[in-house]
């Protein structure tokens, strides 16, 4: 199986950002504005038939295995899907790394758009938002993008008209 599908992963920013208390779960019940921005990372999937998940970046310091999130979201993804392949993710950075610009979201967020659309969209917005919550709470907005309001833990979102 192989197969290449290319994504934008856009930068976001929280326009606002209220911790309301701590969860059952242990994370912050949140509630924030955010808003995705034109600064972005290219991320190209290639599917293929090794059966591993792994990354290459531009950055050489970044994780390119398991511990990478956009190497997560892949295999989430394909867990969900019932697929068993491979996937090669070329990450070309641009959002700097720890600014809270939602880089490595972002990233997970265009891989799974990228193997949703590289599979003919299995999975509708929101149960890719879903499967964005299991990788990390920013990964359901940069799913979306635009504006939203987010809630919870960051999986609760509402779309809300350009800032």
């Amino acid at each position: 199986m192989t197969g290449t599908a290319r994504e934008a992963a856009w930068a976001k920013l929280n326009l606002s950002l209220d911790v309301l208390g701590t969860r059952s779960d242990g994370f912050h019940d949140l509630r924030m504005i955010m808003q995705s921005v034109d600064l972005h990372d290219d991320v190209t999937v290639t599917l293929d038939d090794t059966g591993v998940c792994r990354a290459e970046t531009n950055r050489s310091y970044l994780p390119c295995g398991a511990d990478n999130v956009a190497v997560r979201a892949a295999q989430v993804f394909l867990e969900r899907a019932g697929l068993v392949c491979g996937v090669h993710i070329r990450l070309h950075k641009r959002i700097p790394v720890c600014a809270g610009l939602g880089g490595g979201s972002s990233d997970a967020a265009a891989v799974l758009r990228a193997l949703n659309r590289a599979y003919d969209a299995p999975l509708s917005i929101p149960a890719l938002c879903e499967l964005g919550a299991q990788v990390g709470s920013d990964v359901p907005f940069c799913v979306m993008g635009g504006t939203a309001l987010v809630e919870g833990r960051g999986e609760l979102l509402t779309r809300l008209s350009p800032a």
